[in-house]
């Protein structure tokens, strides 16, 4: 069974997509900010990350360094509120996978 890693500071979106991929049969772990992102990735099998990337203390763009700091086979997939080009170039060129708004 893949486990995709969810990390959002917004509780809602974290149930949301916790109940809609545990409907597809994934595992699914979830962090509420950038430091617990990164531990859960430290800690444990993660296949794919879903990140937003406006959260206090550690913002998403530091957290997909780290985990590519670890890991360059697990996917990243930022979703965020910010549509600015220059924020999708920047999450795309530190190594994220995609970039959904």
């Amino acid at each position: 069974m893949y486990t995709v890693l969810v990390c959002d500071d917004d509780i809602a979106i974290l149930d949301s997509l916790e109940i809609y991929l545990k409907l597809e049969g994934y595992n699914v772990l979830r962090a509420d900010n950038g430091r617990g992102a990164i531990e859960q990735v430290k800690n444990n099998e993660v296949h794919c990350v879903i990140l937003d990337i406006m959260m206090p203390g550690i913002d998403g763009f530091t957290v997909c360094k780290k985990i590519r700091e670890k890991s360059s086979t697990i996917g990243i997939i930022m979703l965020t509120a910010r549509t600015q080009e220059m924020d999708k170039v920047s999450g795309l060129m530190i190594g994220a996978d995609d970039y959904i708004t």
